[in-house]
């Protein structure tokens, strides 16, 4: 139930669908460029170039799309954290030349695609760095334009969810309620999770479809209990009797989930009694000077799996100590 990078999940899984892709480009990208792009030539990529220590911070989806009647792409950089990234102007950059060298790598072409990058960002913090390279270098803007052509520059297209107004957010269902709890889940009002819940549940009342709905609403409730602050007992009924009236096609989802949330959180304190109860015993047994019980108990703790640090730490002995029990175990 736990969901590993939920804001990633929630993005990808909602952007994958090409109809609601399309619906961002046609309501939030510039008349500019729509007027160039072949809206129906878009198509998802496979392909991701976040590495896995950055996970957890970024997500991206690449889609190739007809540009001024060439094949070029759009990538789109999701930052999922509340704080503000300081090096995304030079990262993105880095995954757009890796897009350019895996491209060239395995077509064996000399022209490279045109790449337009976006940056979607749902943070408290205020965005207040560079949506260029070219502002980030120092001089950039001093020198003269004929030399300008000899240094990198680029731009990339920046939304700041955060700062977004109900009004603001357009376009159809999923897309309306993607971009409406991204904007709240970082919050510490419940009252505004709340007000995200229900508006979505609104919004999925537009839908003919009510089974694309309730699925859509199950993938919704599962990024806000597993994104958004922990909701109380009080507030949860608070929320189910509101959908009861206003989506009551969800009212068995969001119940279910909310249960499935309350047992394994039952199961989880009690686990964590049980390792914290080992733990104060290792304690007592290495004050008393009881070395052997320490060894016996670093045992145990080595096929539980536990790291060699983690033992060290339990049980007080060295880490050498613990390496030889580990490979006497093995």
């Amino acid at each position: 139930m736990q969901i590993q990078n939920p804001h990633d999940k929630f993005f990808k899984e909602t952007f994958s669908n090409i109809e609601v892709a399309k619906d961002f480009i046609i309501n939030y990208l510039p008349q500019s460029i729509i007027d160039i792009v072949d809206i129906n030539t878009l198509e998802s990529q496979k392909d991701s170039f976040i590495n896995a220590d950055l996970e957890e911070v970024f997500s991206d989806m690449l889609f190739k799309i007809n540009i001024n009647n060439q094949e070029g792409y759009f990538y789109f950089l999701f930052e999922h954290k509340s704080y503000v990234s300081k090096n995304i102007t030079l990262q993105l950059l880095k995954y757009m030349i890796e897009i350019w060298e895996t491209k060239a790598k395995k077509e064996n072409i000399r022209e490279l695609p045109m790449i337009i990058p976006l940056v979607i960002y749902h943070g408290n913090n205020e965005w207040k760095i560079k949506t260029s390279l070219g502002e980030m270098i120092n001089g950039y803007d001093t020198i003269p334009d004929d030399i300008k052509k000899y240094v990198p520059d680029y731009e990339y297209l920046f939304y700041d969810l955060s700062r977004y107004t109900d009004e603001q957010i357009k376009g159809e269902v999923q897309l309306r309620i993607l971009l409406t709890i991204f904007r709240d889940i970082f919050t510490k009002d419940s009252q505004v999770i709340r007000k995200s819940v229900l508006r979505a549940t609104d919004f999925l009342r537009e839908l003919d479809d009510k089974q694309t709905g309730i699925e859509y609403f199950e993938t919704f409730m599962r990024y806000v209990l597993n994104a958004g602050q922990k909701l109380t007992k009080k507030e949860m009924n608070d929320i189910i009797e509101a959908i009861e009236t206003t989506f009551p096609e969800g009212s068995e989802t969001v119940m279910t989930l909310a249960e499935q949330f309350k047992q394994e959180g039952r199961e989880k304190g009690r686990e964590e009694g049980r390792e914290e109860g080992l733990i104060k015993g290792i304690e007592v047994g290495i004050e008393k000077g009881e070395k052997q019980r320490a060894i016996n108990v670093a045992r145990k703790l080595l096929k539980m799996n536990m790291s060699i640090d983690q033992v060290v730490d339990a049980t007080d002995l060295t880490k050498k100590e613990v390496e030889k029990i580990k490979e006497e175990i093995e």
